[in-house]
């Protein structure tokens, strides 16, 4: 692919990923816990994105004034240990990365989530819906909408070299109050207010 404007050959469509997401989920997961203490952050070593994820969110850490503490997992075996070590790290709350891998596990991150008794911040509602407290990414709605528009102009004869590649405009916050409620948390009302869906 040549650029994002002018990506050549017989290729467009749309980023879902971005590392810029990564750094919000953890300033929301700031403004919730304790301050002064340190966060969490779930990782995927072998992740295409991992070296970028995690960098973006080592500098927003130092920029919150916050330790963050990386932990890894490439596996549902590895999970098990990711949340043993947050537990002797005593970190006050969680910020999960954006990853296939962890949306695909997301019975067992919520299980050890809520076992753990961590405010946990998502990139999916799915997460939310199932009983996780936050989750901040890109629309899922919204992508499928643009997509659907993209394939109309290719089958309308316009040429996909140039189409340029869409970047999400549109992001999604959920909250689930009753997550909140029992971990002791007060939800800031500046936070609700943001939020495009609240489950109480």
């Amino acid at each position: 692919m040549a650029s994002l404007n002018k990506p050549g050959g017989n290729v467009t469509g749309m980023m879902i990923l971005s590392s810029d997401l990564e750094a919000k989920r953890l300033e929301l997961l700031h403004e919730i816990v304790q301050r002064g203490a340190s966060l969490g952050y779930l990782l995927d070593p072998k992740f295409d994105a991992a070296d970028a994820q995690r960098q973006t969110v080592e500098a927003a850490g130092r920029a919150f004034g916050r330790q963050v503490r990386i932990v890894e997992a490439s596996s549902d075996a590895d999970l098990e240990k990711a949340f043993s070590t947050l537990a002797e790290t005593k970190v006050a709350g969680l910020a999960v990365a954006s990853n296939p891998l962890f949306n695909n596990l997301r019975d067992h991150v919520l299980a050890l989530t809520t076992r753990s008794k961590l405010p946990a911040v998502y990139e999916l509602r799915q997460f939310v819906a199932a009983g996780g407290l936050m989750s901040y990414g890109t629309s899922v709605p919204d992508v499928y909408r643009q997509i659907g528009v993209y394939a109309g102009r290719v089958l309308k004869g316009e040429k996909p070299e140039d189409l340029p590649v869409l970047e999400p405009t549109k992001f999604d916050m959920a909250i689930n109050l009753r997550t909140a409620k029992a971990l002791g948390i007060d939800m800031p009302t500046s936070i609700l207010l943001r939020a495009n869906e609240v489950i109480e």
